[in-house]
Protein backbone atom coordinates (compact mmCIF):
# COMPACT_ATOMS: atom_id res chain seq x y z
CA UNK A 1 0.00 0.00 0.00
CA UNK A 2 1.37 3.37 -1.02
CA UNK A 3 1.18 6.08 1.61
CA UNK A 4 -1.58 8.58 0.69
CA UNK A 5 0.85 11.46 1.39
CA UNK A 6 3.20 10.04 -1.25
CA UNK A 7 0.34 9.73 -3.76
CA UNK A 8 -0.58 13.36 -3.06
CA UNK A 9 3.05 14.41 -3.60
CA UNK A 10 3.28 12.46 -6.87
CA UNK A 11 -0.03 13.94 -8.05
CA UNK A 12 1.32 17.45 -7.36
CA UNK A 13 4.53 16.61 -9.21
CA UNK A 14 2.62 15.33 -12.23
CA UNK A 15 -0.05 18.01 -12.19
CA UNK A 16 -2.73 15.30 -12.34
CA UNK A 17 -3.98 12.41 -10.26
CA UNK A 18 -1.43 9.61 -9.89
CA UNK A 19 -2.86 6.38 -11.32
CA UNK A 20 -1.93 2.76 -10.83
CA UNK A 21 0.97 3.47 -8.46
CA UNK A 22 2.25 0.29 -6.83
CA UNK A 23 5.18 1.81 -4.96
CA UNK A 24 7.60 4.69 -4.71
CA UNK A 25 10.67 3.15 -6.33
CA UNK A 26 13.14 5.99 -5.79
CA UNK A 27 13.25 8.93 -3.44
CA UNK A 28 15.53 11.93 -3.67
CA UNK A 29 18.05 12.27 -0.85
CA UNK A 30 15.65 14.84 0.65
CA UNK A 31 12.87 12.21 0.77
CA UNK A 32 10.70 13.42 -2.11
CA UNK A 33 9.28 10.74 -4.43
CA UNK A 34 11.00 10.78 -7.81
CA UNK A 35 10.10 7.45 -9.48
CA UNK A 36 6.97 5.35 -9.19
CA UNK A 37 6.37 1.75 -10.13
CA UNK A 38 3.09 1.62 -12.02
CA UNK A 39 0.74 -1.30 -12.60
CA UNK A 40 0.84 -2.75 -16.13
CA UNK A 41 -2.87 -1.93 -16.38
CA UNK A 42 -4.33 1.26 -14.99
CA UNK A 43 -7.42 1.03 -12.75
CA UNK A 44 -9.71 1.51 -15.77
CA UNK A 45 -8.04 -1.45 -17.55
CA UNK A 46 -5.92 0.63 -19.95
CA UNK A 47 -2.60 -1.10 -20.66
CA UNK A 48 0.34 0.91 -19.30
CA UNK A 49 3.61 -0.80 -20.24
CA UNK A 50 5.81 1.84 -18.57
CA UNK A 51 6.63 0.06 -15.31
CA UNK A 52 8.88 2.81 -13.93
CA UNK A 53 7.77 6.39 -14.31
CA UNK A 54 9.82 9.51 -13.57
CA UNK A 55 7.74 11.97 -11.53
CA UNK A 56 10.06 14.60 -10.03
CA UNK A 57 9.68 17.83 -12.05
CA UNK A 58 13.39 18.73 -11.95
CA UNK A 59 14.36 15.26 -13.17
CA UNK A 60 11.72 15.19 -15.90
CA UNK A 61 12.87 18.62 -17.11
CA UNK A 62 16.50 17.49 -17.04
CA UNK A 63 15.63 14.34 -19.00
CA UNK A 64 13.86 16.48 -21.61
CA UNK A 65 16.89 18.76 -21.84
CA UNK A 66 19.20 15.79 -22.42
CA UNK A 67 16.83 14.42 -25.05
CA UNK A 68 16.80 17.71 -26.94
CA UNK A 69 20.62 17.82 -26.88
CA UNK A 70 20.90 14.91 -29.32
CA UNK A 71 22.13 12.48 -26.68
CA UNK A 72 19.59 9.79 -27.65
CA UNK A 73 20.82 9.71 -31.25
CA UNK A 74 24.41 9.36 -30.05
CA UNK A 75 23.43 6.54 -27.71
CA UNK A 76 21.48 4.72 -30.43
CA UNK A 77 24.45 5.03 -32.78
CA UNK A 78 26.74 3.48 -30.15
CA UNK A 79 24.40 0.48 -29.87
CA UNK A 80 25.22 -0.39 -33.47
CA UNK A 81 28.98 -0.49 -32.83
CA UNK A 82 29.40 -1.71 -29.26
CA UNK A 83 28.27 -5.32 -28.75
CA UNK A 84 28.93 -5.18 -25.00
CA UNK A 85 26.79 -2.07 -24.60
CA UNK A 86 24.06 -3.61 -26.76
CA UNK A 87 24.10 -6.76 -24.62
CA UNK A 88 23.77 -4.71 -21.43
CA UNK A 89 20.88 -2.73 -22.90
CA UNK A 90 19.16 -5.93 -24.04
CA UNK A 91 19.59 -7.36 -20.53
CA UNK A 92 17.96 -4.20 -19.11
CA UNK A 93 15.03 -4.71 -21.50
CA UNK A 94 14.65 -8.36 -20.55
CA UNK A 95 14.81 -7.57 -16.83
CA UNK A 96 12.21 -4.81 -17.20
CA UNK A 97 9.89 -7.07 -19.21
CA UNK A 98 10.22 -9.98 -16.77
CA UNK A 99 9.48 -7.75 -13.79
CA UNK A 100 6.45 -6.19 -15.46
CA UNK A 101 5.12 -9.55 -16.66
CA UNK A 102 5.48 -10.99 -13.16
CA UNK A 103 2.94 -8.37 -12.03
CA UNK A 104 0.60 -8.78 -15.00
CA UNK A 105 1.51 -9.89 -18.53
CA UNK A 106 0.40 -7.51 -21.26
CA UNK A 107 1.11 -9.89 -24.13
CA UNK A 108 3.72 -7.58 -25.62
CA UNK A 109 7.49 -7.39 -25.61
CA UNK A 110 7.38 -3.58 -25.67
CA UNK A 111 9.01 -2.17 -22.55
CA UNK A 112 9.65 1.51 -23.17
CA UNK A 113 12.45 3.92 -23.73
CA UNK A 114 13.23 2.27 -27.07
CA UNK A 115 14.71 -0.82 -25.44
CA UNK A 116 16.36 -2.93 -26.71
CA UNK A 117 17.17 -1.58 -30.19
CA UNK A 118 17.25 2.21 -29.83
CA UNK A 119 17.13 5.01 -27.31
CA UNK A 120 13.77 6.74 -27.54
CA UNK A 121 12.95 8.10 -24.06
CA UNK A 122 15.50 9.01 -21.41
CA UNK A 123 12.69 9.53 -18.90
CA UNK A 124 11.98 5.78 -18.89
CA UNK A 125 15.65 4.77 -18.88
CA UNK A 126 16.50 7.12 -16.02
CA UNK A 127 13.47 5.97 -14.02
CA UNK A 128 14.53 2.34 -14.53
CA UNK A 129 18.08 3.08 -13.42
CA UNK A 130 16.95 5.03 -10.37
CA UNK A 131 14.50 2.30 -9.35
CA UNK A 132 16.88 -0.62 -9.79
CA UNK A 133 20.23 1.02 -9.03
CA UNK A 134 23.45 1.47 -10.94
CA UNK A 135 24.48 -1.30 -13.31
CA UNK A 136 21.04 -2.37 -14.55
CA UNK A 137 20.33 0.10 -17.38
CA UNK A 138 23.51 1.41 -19.03
CA UNK A 139 21.92 4.39 -20.75
CA UNK A 140 19.90 5.34 -17.68
CA UNK A 141 23.16 5.23 -15.71
CA UNK A 142 24.90 7.43 -18.29
CA UNK A 143 22.19 10.06 -18.31
CA UNK A 144 22.11 10.14 -14.51
CA UNK A 145 25.89 10.48 -14.33
CA UNK A 146 25.69 13.52 -16.59
CA UNK A 147 23.00 15.08 -14.41
CA UNK A 148 24.57 14.15 -11.06
CA UNK A 149 27.53 16.38 -11.93
CA UNK A 150 25.24 19.41 -12.21
CA UNK A 151 24.92 21.60 -9.08
CA UNK A 152 21.18 22.01 -9.74
CA UNK A 153 20.72 18.29 -9.08
CA UNK A 154 22.03 18.52 -5.50
CA UNK A 155 19.36 17.16 -3.19
CA UNK A 156 17.62 15.41 -6.07
CA UNK A 157 20.29 12.87 -7.07
CA UNK A 158 22.83 11.31 -4.76
CA UNK A 159 26.07 12.05 -6.69
CA UNK A 160 27.95 9.17 -5.08
CA UNK A 161 25.47 6.78 -6.74
CA UNK A 162 26.02 8.07 -10.28
CA UNK A 163 29.48 9.65 -10.60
Amino acid sequence: MVDPADLDAVSRQLGREARGVLEISYRCPNGEPAVVKTAPKLPDGTPFPTLYYLTHPALTAAASRLESSGLMAQMTERLQHDPELAAGYRAAHESYLAERDAIEPLGTTFTGGGMPDRVKCLHVLMAHALAKGRGVNPFGDEALAILAAEPAMAGILAPQDWL
